[in-house]
């Protein structure tokens, strides 16, 4: 078979191209605010927008914001005042605050991203939907499954635009690659393989020791899920978006086998999320070892996915031909000299699978920054943020895609914990229409 390879530039060109009943659209509908006909409509008016949670995401957010035409960034909200301060001088405009709920008071503002630590993005976001504001949220959405279905309920109820920030659900290599999945193109998923590897003990430095906690929030359980909810959930979402389905059960074990600092989350997990009829999802994540980076990597009966590398394999190569093999060897210089006499000529790299690419450009990372990455997505969800905060239209099936991950994460968190088998519980799950 053959891929015609695209480009990052390309991919949302052509998709505007193909206008709202394409099939990008139709198979990814919360890309809808790249046809063409919603971008007339967003080019014609800005949207107003406060940063709540001004650290190191949110200033990445705000250094996205400025490639980002409809946007006007009026307002800058964070309790601690030297982040509240940098953000400040690379938005001088902007009102400055500490206390979000005097940014909500505020009518002109139509949408706010919540970039705090974890444990406060529900009442955050909720308030903010209840005021009547459109909410960039970042992932994961709350600490518990019951807070994420809270959220998710006030979303419902709001009318209001929610995003979650699942960035690869706008990088356009993995939605190249899911859509060659979804094909049949590397033929039945038999097992998903998902890791992030790091080696740094996750701290930031502090003006003050009594400020570990506010600035080191990520170490600590009363703020954070750990390495599950700052890393697994977007990992976790690629697994369900390829299987159209969610685990039925997970179980694990997390430890703390390297950095032991007086942190109280794991710096070691490895889990097993069983999906319906057999395939298994597995995600480890350790921070003591950066060798292996991150990946997902989907194994079909036909072919390998390697997501974030954007390859793919197919599980029988064809060796080239003996000429082909040897004008390839000196193309690369891998002989200083080579003989023409002989038998036939097979080396043993004749059936190397090198794989293909699913773009013709491709931009991967090694998982080793805990800010961001460039070319990862994000910069195409905050854009589709703001343009749907002008149009005031949700896009469908996101929130569900990253609520599914968060509680996954959560499930996976509390199976460690507990040593025990947990089964996905009815009651948190929600209707979605992409799930088979």
């Amino acid at each position: 078979m053959e891929q015609t390879p695209v480009s990052r530039r390309t991919f949302f060109r052509d998709m505007g191209a193909i206008g709202g009943g394409g099939m990008l659209l139709t198979a990814f509908p919360w890309l809808q605010s790249c046809s063409a006909d919603e971008k007339k409509e967003i080019a014609r008016e800005k949207v107003t927008l406060a940063v709540i949670g001004t650290g190191s995401r949110g200033q990445y957010h705000l250094q996205n914001l400025r490639g980002i035409p409809n946007v006007e960034v009026t307002a800058l909200c964070d309790d601690y005042a030297p982040h509240l301060k940098e953000a400040a001088a690379m938005c001088p405009a902007a009102e400055t605050y500490a206390d979000y709920r005097q940014v909500l008071e505020r009518r002109d503002i139509r949408a706010v991203i919540v970039a705090t630590p974890l444990n406060v993005h529900p009442v955050i976001t909720i308030d903010a939907l209840q005021a009547g504001k459109h909410v960039f949220c970042e992932k994961s959405m709350a600490l518990t499954p019951a807070e994420c279905l809270a959220m998710y309920m006030a979303f419902k109820r709001s009318g209001k635009v929610l995003f979650i920030g699942q960035q690869r659900l706008y990088d356009p290599k993995y939605l190249q690659a899911i859509q060659m999945v979804h094909a049949g193109m590397l033929g039945e998923i038999t097992g998903i393989r998902t890791y992030w590897f790091r080696n740094n003990d996750w701290r930031r430095p502090l003006p003050s020791p009594d400020l570990e906690r506010k600035i080191n929030w990520r170490l600590y359980k009363e703020f954070s899920g750990g390495l599950m909810t700052e890393l697994a959930t977007h990992q976790l979402q690629v697994g369900n978006w390829a299987m159209k389905m969610i685990p039925e059960t997970v179980s694990g074990f997390g430890d703390l086998v390297y950095w032991k600092d007086g942190r109280e989350v794991y710096d070691s997990v490895s889990l097993i999320y069983r999906y319906a009829g057999g395939v298994k999802m597995t995600y480890e994540s350790v921070i003591s070892n950066k060798f292996y980076g991150l990946e997902e990597e989907l194994l079909c009966n036909s072919g390998t996915m390697e997501f974030e590398k954007g390859k793919y394999y197919f599980e029988e190569v064809k060796p080239a031909s003996g000429i082909m093999q040897l004008v390839n060897q000196i193309e690369h210089q891998i002989f200083d000299r080579v003989s023409f006499a002989g038998p036939s000529w097979v080396p043993e790299t004749a059936t190397k699978n090198t794989g293909y690419f699913v773009m013709d450009r491709v931009s991967s990372h090694d998982g080793g920054s805990t800010v961001g990455f460039a070319s990862d997505g994000s910069e195409e969800l905050l854009a589709a943020f703001c343009e749907a905060a002008v149009t005031g239209r949700p896009a469908p099936n996101l929130v569900e895609e990253a609520y599914y991950s968060s509680v996954l994460a959560l499930l996976g968190l509390q199976a460690m914990e507990e040593q025990r088998i947990i089964t996905f519980p009815d009651e948190y799950k929600i209707p979605y229409l992409n799930f088979a």
